[in-house]
């Protein structure tokens, strides 16, 4: 399964955490983060990866989350997508703010 790893782009340094999303009050720190907790919570095996940059020059991720006992195969397709993609070598857009 392919998930999201944040809800929100990078947000400005000075903020704790973004205060809302979509309309909906974030009230700790932690609530703003909830799309990277059910994977997890049921023993699945997760990794993350970059998935690219935003507007700003700014990296997103995304999660690849496995069958319980599917380390091996996730962390093969991470190699996979290391390997095709270089994100070590990527850099933002000359242009980004």
């Amino acid at each position: 399964m392919v998930l999201p790893s944040a809800q929100v782009w990078p947000f400005p340094v000075e903020w704790r955490w973004p205060q809302q999303i979509n309309g909906r009050p974030m009230d700790t720190y932690h609530r703003w983060m909830e799309i990277v907790v059910p994977a997890s919570l049921v023993g699945a095996p997760v990794l993350g990866s970059p998935a690219g940059l935003g507007p700003e020059g700014l990296p997103t991720g995304f999660q690849l989350a496995g069958p319980v006992a599917g380390d091996v195969g996730i962390l093969a397709l991470g190699q996979a997508y290391h390997l095709a993609t270089d994100w070590p070598g990527q850099r933002p857009p000359p242009d980004a703010a």
